[in-house]
């Protein structure tokens, strides 16, 4: 459990993802906890993800954090997963057309790749790893899961999101608000959970 000398004061979130330093600031916002970006103390999170899982990623990028600069360091490392493809393109999901971040390429490999498969079924999958000094790291992880559509809708999120419908609410991803997404998003859960043990006594 974490203790009030333990819990620290702000957290180094580990990304040059402004999209999902947007997401983590708005989802620890409400819990008093302060979002250091590495642009704000001139720290460049370039890690080698090198790791074959969303868990092993997400604490090679905390370490790093961690030993360049002091400071505890959130990591996250996510992605989305088809069930007809074997559950790729998982950890590759933002290098899936092969140049790391180009959200059109990725979609339109998956888009190709999902024709005339049956089955649609998606789930975005997130692990958050914390790494604070003389403590082991510990992580936490989320999942979302959706349906692929071939065409995409609405304008809000990043990445997938507009070719992954949310069933029950018959809109996409990025049709959602964001209060509505971090309520269901595979990391608003995880984020969540890290918030808890971090307020526990």
């Amino acid at each position: 459990m974490a203790s009030a000398a333990r819990r620290p004061e702000r957290l180094l979130l580990a990304t040059g993802n402004r999209h999902k330093l947007t997401e983590v600031c708005e989802i620890l916002a409400p819990l008093g906890i302060s979002v250091v970006a590495p642009a704000d103390i001139g720290y460049a999170p370039d890690v080698d993800e090198t790791a074959d899982t969303f868990e092993g990623n997400a604490i090679l990028k905390a370490e790093a954090g961690l030993a360049a600069t002091g400071l505890p360091c959130v990591a996250d490392d996510s992605g989305i997963e088809a069930r007809a493809l074997g559950w790729r393109p998982g950890v590759h999901s933002a290098r899936y057309a092969g140049r790391h971040g180009d959200d059109a390429a990725n979609n339109r490999r998956l888009v190709e790749e999902l024709t005339g498969i049956a089955d649609r079924f998606v789930r975005y999958r997130c692990a958050i790893a914390l790494a604070m000094p003389g403590a082991p790291v510990r992580t936490w992880s989320g999942i979302f899961p959706g349906e692929h559509i071939p065409e995409p809708r609405g304008v809000g999120g990043f990445g997938y999101d507009p070719f992954v419908l949310v069933p029950d609410l018959g809109r996409t991803v990025a049709e959602l608000t964001a209060e509505e997404k971090h309520a269901r998003s595979h990391r608003g859960e995880a984020l969540r959970a890290m918030a808890a043990w971090l307020a526990s006594a």
